[in-house]
């Protein structure tokens, strides 16, 4: 997975009260998002098969958007699974139940980043 980080100015960089989450936050934020999963039984990277289909079942307008996006971006199964799992780590983070269409926006958007690179170094060798 990538996450494109933009560049931020020496200002933003310098403010003590940046407007965002502290790590302590942060870090109670992904304890309490890994003690979901391990309630489940196993963190979601170890999900199988059918612990996919139980614990990452999205409505049909989340199954829409997958198939589109399958199609469009030339998905395989296995990236399909890679993006349930981290739509269901998102909804951890959230504190939530259910996997929302923003947490298979989000999902998807590090999978376009993550094929972008690969493409890029597949160029440049």
């Amino acid at each position: 997975m990538h996450v494109e980080v933009p560049v931020q100015s020496g200002e933003v960089l310098m403010k003590r009260d940046g407007g965002g989450e502290s790590s302590t936050v942060v870090r109670d934020r992904v304890y309490q998002a890994r003690e979901r999963q391990m309630q489940r039984g196993s963190g979601n990277a170890a999900l199988s098969g059918g612990e996919l289909q139980t614990h990452c079942r999205v409505d049909a307008a989340g199954e829409a958007m997958l198939s589109a996006a399958m199609e469009r971006l030339g998905l395989s199964a296995r990236a399909l699974h890679r993006i349930l799992r981290v739509a269901r780590t998102l909804a951890d983070l959230d504190g939530l139940d259910h996997i929302g269409n923003g947490h298979l926006v989000e999902a998807l958007g590090y999978r376009k980043l993550d094929r972008q690179q690969t493409r890029n170094a597949q160029v440049s060798v």
